[in-house]
């Protein structure tokens, strides 16, 4: 338990990953920050580095000192939430410390499970993020640590649950959410061919029907998100810890705290032209502000 997980994400060696990251950040325009909480993808980044920077460009580093990371879980049925035996994530910039205190906290509510070290490991969700959390942060890598969390197929009383339990981390400006999702993953393999012809060709349906989802996420309506699911079954492999987000932040409508969220960028993996083809398409997105 106290060793340092052998989390490492190196698709590049750690000099030529910070040279990317750098080069994406400096195309993308700090518009909407400082973020409160953002939407990222986690496809490779050849895929996705450069709409992911759109978010990451909106974290303000020297108000940050907590990173909630949610990311879905693709390998191991989960029905709930769980956290990490590490304390420690390696990256190829520098190393992440776990916040052992908020650790402490939320596994005292009986309402999370302990991930096993090898799920942890063989997850991308959450470990596609660290390099990018750590470029975001550096200016202040001493200053802050990270609480990942790997989130079940929770049902929507769930999602509601745990969206209760953190909104009190989400009403502080100290902390960040990522929230890790790509959106329509389309095409045989995925088992998803939903397609509009109305729209034209099928990779402008598939972005038709993500930008829909897109703009009911921008409400901030869990309901009105559980719905769309419903009807589309769109193959949003983070919509479960996006509906964590959306109960957190309707919890703090309730208690007066106004946030707002605006989707600053869309992109697919390729474009899909016909039945045979298949596209994982990513997207991400701004922070939610309080007004």
């Amino acid at each position: 338990m106290g060793q340092h997980s052998e989390k490492d994400s190196r698709p590049a060696a750690g000099s030529q990953l910070n040279a990317q990251l750098e080069g994406w950040l400096s195309q993308a325009q700090s518009t909407a920050g400082p973020a409160r909480a953002i939407i990222a993808p986690h496809a490779g980044y050849t895929y996705c580095g450069a709409c992911a920077a759109h978010a990451y460009k909106q974290v303000d580093p020297s108000i940050t000192r907590r990173v909630f990371i949610l990311g879905p879980s693709h390998h191991v049925p989960l029905s709930r939430c769980a956290l990490s035996p590490a304390e420690v994530y390696r990256t190829p910039l520098y190393d992440l410390r776990i916040d052992q205190k908020v650790y402490a906290d939320l596994w005292k509510t009986g309402m999370f499970e302990r991930m096993s070290l090898q799920t942890d490991e063989d997850e991308h969700s959450i470990e596609m993020h660290l390099p990018y959390t750590a470029k975001a942060m550096e200016s202040h890598k001493d200053e802050f640590s990270i609480v990942p969390v790997l989130v079940g197929a929770l049902s929507e009383s769930k999602e509601q649950e745990y969206g209760k339990l953190l909104s009190k981390y989400l009403a502080d400006p100290s902390n960040l959410f990522i929230i890790s999702s790509d959106f329509c993953h389309w095409g045989q393999r995925f088992r998803y061919t939903y397609y509009d012809e109305s729209q034209g060709e099928i990779y402008r349906s598939i972005e038709h029907l993500d930008k829909m989802g897109m703009g009911i996420i921008e409400q901030l309506d869990p309901i009105s998100f559980s719905n769309y699911l419903k009807k589309y079954h769109n193959t949003i492999c983070g919509r479960h810890p996006i509906g964590v987000l959306l109960n957190a932040v309707a919890e703090l409508k309730k208690n007066g705290v106004d946030m707002n969220f605006s989707f600053l960028n869309y992109a697919q993996s390729s474009q899909c032209r016909n039945w045979s083809d298949s596209s994982g398409v990513s997207m991400k997105q701004s922070p939610l502000l309080t007004l």
